[in-house]
């Protein structure tokens, strides 16, 4: 059911039915306004998005993340399945370790992204976008010609610990040895004696853990850790203050920064696409649009005037025409827009034509009715140190 947009946080609506993950009435208990997202009715903050924000960064706060979709591949043909409908190089893992990845279509453009887990020998784990998990589930079952086995498992919980202290929390109540787990691995491990799958990645671009558990199993770890973390004052964080943190750390956003109609050349990743393994879906069309260069990319761009560039603002350029008239143009649309509390200035992901996404080019966005000044400037808007 379609909702109005709060506080400039694309997708996240003030109505409609929606899931509830197993962690509902933990949230309402600790007084989270709820919000429908994706489908589900989630915590969209609990002390306000600026304080969770700032909680995150300085400390650590404790995200409810069960929304989002889990699939398991498995069996002889499952690196063979991953390489096919990934862009990245899943041959590259070994067991424990995960990768950045897309789901492409055809065409080039985005259908998802996801972190691709090699959790066996021949199995991986598959974490994909709430808003995509049925279309996603039936993409890839739909090209499995390798015979691979695909679950869908869903309906466990996922909950992510993000911020500098975020070891400091989990340590105590892990069965090994929480610093030895590198960046982008993944564990099979108990936490507080619940049995789950431990992994160093998240969303903020902060440290942090991930952890996928039983549904049965989530309200007891997720106060285990709330009370782990009291005395380095760890918080509960809502959905408001996820979006900026991602943001902050210019991650995209499926929906917004990726599309099926978007290639990731025109994303500025890349990176995550390794154009020299066996062939993959996409890659054609990925490679053509490298080679020709995308009519847009996605820059970072920041205000110069006091206003905040929301998603679906046009982004102009003045310009002058064969008469010698000064006008404006429409250059791009920002994708993804808020104020940062951290850096104390408004950010914005935007696609932009090319020609304009050099660092420090000066461009206007139309926001709240008024034409303001902004610069396109380097990302990720934040970096920890």
């Amino acid at each position: 059911m379609a909702g109005r947009d709060i506080e400039g946080i694309p997708g996240i609506c003030l109505y409609g039915w929606a899931m509830k993950t197993p962690l509902y009435d933990e949230h309402v208990r600790l007084g989270a306004k709820m919000t429908e997202f994706a489908g589900w009715e989630m915590p969209l903050q609990y002390a306000g998005i600026a304080h969770e924000v700032q909680a995150v960064r300085t400390r650590v706060g404790l995200f409810d993340i069960s929304h989002m979709g889990e699939f398991v591949i498995a069996g002889p043909g499952a690196l063979d399945l991953v390489q096919y409908v990934t862009t990245n190089d899943a041959r590259k893992l070994v067991i424990g370790a995960a990768q950045y990845s897309l789901l492409c279509n055809e065409n080039g453009g985005v259908i998802d992204d996801l972190i691709v887990y090699r959790t066996g020998f021949e199995e991986y784990l598959l974490v994909v976008n709430a808003a995509n998990t049925p279309t996603d589930f039936e993409w890839i079952n739909s090209r499995n010609s390798f015979g691979a086995s695909v679950a869908d498992i869903s309906s466990m919980s996922l909950i992510a610990l993000q911020g500098p202290e975020a070891e400091r929390v989990i340590a105590p109540l892990t069965e090994f040895d929480a610093k030895s787990l590198a960046r982008f691995h993944i564990a099979v491990t108990r936490v507080a004696g619940v049995g789950c799958f431990v992994a160093r990645t998240g969303y903020t671009g902060e440290d942090g853990f991930e952890i996928l558990c039983p549904a049965q199993d989530a309200v007891k770890l997720w106060n285990d850790l709330l009370e782990a973390g009291k005395p380095i004052g760890a918080e509960p964080i809502g959905l408001g203050a996820r979006d900026v943190l991602r943001l902050e750390a210019a991650y995209p956003l499926h929906g917004h920064e990726l599309t099926p109609q978007i290639t990731p050349a025109a994303a500025k990743l890349m990176w995550a696409v390794k154009l020299g393994k066996e062939c993959f879906i996409g890659r054609d069309a990925i490679l053509q649009a490298k080679e020709t260069g995308e009519k847009r990319v996605l820059a970072g761009i920041e205000s110069v005037d006091r206003c905040i560039p929301r998603h679906g603002c046009d982004v102009l350029k003045r310009v002058q025409d064969d008469a010698g008239v000064r006008r404006d143009k429409v250059v791009g649309v920002v994708t993804s827009g808020t104020f940062s509390p951290t850096l104390n200035k408004a950010i914005a992901l935007a696609y932009i034509d090319r020609e304009l996404a050099d660092i420090g080019t000066t461009i206007d966005v139309v926001a709240g009715g008024r034409t303001c000044a902004c610069r396109v400037v380097p990302t990720p808007f934040y970096k920890r140190a």
